[in-house]
C-alpha cells in the first residue's frame, strides 16, 4: 500500500531522476500516481493494470471534470509508471475523454498593464514586466539565469520550459537598464555567497559534475531567492531563484491598488495579453507561436478569438442599420 513516503513512490522517484525528468515533472507525476493508488484503496500497481487505469481515467473526466490537458498528464504520469519502470504492457485503453474545454483566457487592455505595473516595486515590476513583454511563463521568467539574457541580440532564451523545451524569445528594449540592474545585484550577492562557499543551485547533477560551476556569473539567477536552502538532489547549500508566491502576492496588491479588479488576473494573464496584443498590431500568428513555444498552432489560435479574428472580413448586420440610431 504505497503512500507518501512510501518505499515505491521513492522508488519511481529515483527513475525520473535516473532518466532526467525535471523536479516539476517528477512533482507532477508523483502526485497522479499517488491518487490513482489512493483511488484504487491504496492498491499496489502490479495488482492492477489497464481495467484499473480505464476506470480511474474515466473517474477524473466523469465525476472530477477535469480539463483535456489535465487528464492527459494523469495517463501520462500512469503510463509512465507502467511502461518505463515496471514494463507492463496497458494495450489499447477505452476510456472515457474528458470534455472541459478550456475558456477564453483573460487579457489586459493595454492601459490596464499599465496601471497594474505602476502599483508594482522595481524587482516585481520587472518580473511582470518581462511576463507581458517577453511572452514568459512566471516558472521561466524566475528560472533566469545571467547567461539567458542577450542584450546584444535583443533575446531571452528560455531553458527546460514546458515539455522540456528551449525556446528564444525577443527582448523589450524598454527592459535593458532594468535588467542591467538587476544583473549586478544578482552579482553582489553571488559574491558574497560565494565567500561562504555557496552559490546557486544547479540543474540536475550538474554541480557534481562541474564542482565550480556556482562560482560563474552565467549560472546566476536574475532572481534569487531571499534565503539558502538545500539542493533537492545534492543537499548541498545554494540560493534557489525567487519563489512564484511572492510575485503572484505582489501581483494581486497592485490590482487591487489599480482598480482592476472586475476581471480574474494571475501571472499567466500577462503571457495571454502579450500574444493577443501581438496579433492585434499585425504579427504573424506563427512568429506568435515560436516565441510562445506552442508545439502546434491551434494552441494560438485561441488568441484569435479573443480578438475576434476568426470572423475576419465579416460585420455585425446591425452596424449596415447603424444610420437609423
Amino acid at each position: 500500500m504505497p503512500d507518501a513516503k512510501s518505499p515505491f513512490l521513492e522508488f519511481l522517484r529515483r527513475e525520473m531522476r535516473l532518466r532526467g525528468y525535471s523536479i516539476r515533472t517528477e512533482k507532477t507525476y508523483l502526485f497522479w500516481i499517488k491518487r490513482y493508488i489512493l483511488f484504487h484503496g491504496k492498491r499496489h500497481p502490479e495488482e492492477m493494470g489497464a481495467n484499473e487505469v480505464k476506470a480511474y481515467l474515466t473517474w477524473l473526466a466523469a465525476t472530477e471534470n477535469v480539463a483535456i490537458n489535465t487528464q492527459k498528464v494523469a495517463l501520462n504520469a500512469v503510463v509512465f509508471m507502467y511502461h518505463k519502470v515496471l514494463n507492463i504492457d496497458l494495450g489499447e485503453m477505452d476510456f472515457k475523454l474528458a470534455t472541459k474545454q478550456r475558456h477564453l483566457p483573460s487579457v489586459l487592455s493595454k492601459a490596464e498593464v499599465g496601471a497594474i505595473l505602476a502599483h508594482l516595486g522595481d524587482r516585481d515590476r520587472l518580473v511582470i514586466s518581462l511576463l507581458y513583454g517577453s511572452g514568459l511563463r512566471v516558472s521561466e521568467c524566475l528560472r533566469l539565469r545571467i547567461q539567458d539574457i542577450h542584450f546584444d541580440r535583443m533575446a531571452i532564451t528560455v531553458r527546460d520550459g514546458k515539455a522540456n523545451k528551449d525556446r528564444q524569445t525577443l527582448l523589450s528594449r524598454a527592459l535593458v537598464e532594468p535588467l542591467r540592474e538587476a544583473v549586478s545585484l544578482a552579482l553582489e550577492l553571488q559574491r558574497k555567497d560565494n565567500e561562504r562557499n555557496i552559490g546557486p543551485s544547479m540543474p540536475g547533477v550538474l554541480g557534481k559534475k562541474y564542482p565550480n560551476a556556482y562560482k560563474s556569473p552565467a549560472w546566476m539567477f536574475l532572481f534569487p531567492s531571499s534565503g539558502v536552502c538545500q539542493h533537492p538532489l545534492t543537499d548541498e547549500p545554494c540560493r534557489h531563484h525567487l519563489h512564484h508566491s511572492v510575485i503572484r502576492k505582489a501581483l494581486q496588491r497592485a490590482c487591487a491598488q489599480a482598480g482592476v479588479t472586475h476581471k480574474r488576473v494571475s501571472c499567466h494573464t500577462f503571457r495571454h495579453s502579450f500574444a493577443t496584443h501581438l496579433l492585434q498590431s499585425g504579427y504573424d500568428i506563427r512568429s506568435v507561436q515560436e516565441l510562445l513555444g506552442h508545439n502546434d498552432v491551434k494552441t494560438t489560435q485561441i488568441y484569435t478569438h479573443v480578438l475576434g479574428q476568426q470572423y475576419a472580413g465579416t460585420h455585425s448586420p446591425l452596424d449596415d442599420l447603424s444610420a437609423n440610431f
